[in-house]
């Protein structure tokens, strides 16, 4: 029998990722994301017993765009999901893709110790996951 090597969320997911205040604009969410190439911004914790947000690119254009909504006048929160699902990096990548699929997400923040070290996706698990596999 052939033991596979685990591959973990840590040696897959991206480091790179934008924080933001609930209380941002879309217009400047937008500018953010365009700046630092990331497809979702996290929305940070009001407080200790909060939890992170999300917001995805296709969260702005169905509910923002599509609604003929300012994005100067739209705040984040309005358009944001919370709690975001997130994952341990210390998770299987083939269990994170199996989170994904059950609850109909395509990326997650990566939570350790309570604070947000990266961002991973499906194209992360597969693009990065199966080349460490080869």
């Amino acid at each position: 029998m052939i033991k596979q090597e685990i591959i973990r969320v840590r040696d897959v997911m991206a480091n790179t990722y934008v924080v933001v205040d609930g209380l941002t604009t879309v217009k400047e969410g937008i500018k953010l994301a365009r700046q630092h190439v990331v497809k979702a911004l996290i929305v940070d914790k009001r407080h200790e017993d909060d939890e992170y947000g999300i917001v995805l690119m296709n969260d702005i254009a169905k509910k923002v765009l599509a609604k003929n909504r300012s994005c100067d006048r739209t705040n984040i929160y309005e358009v944001m999901t919370k709690p975001a699902l997130s994952v341990s990096p210390d998770m299987n990548v083939k269990y994170c893709a199996r989170l994904f699929e059950r609850f109909g997400i395509s990326r997650a923040p990566v939570i350790e110790n309570g604070k947000v070290i990266g961002m991973v996706s499906y194209n992360n698990i597969v693009v990065n996951g199966m080349a460490l596999d080869t």
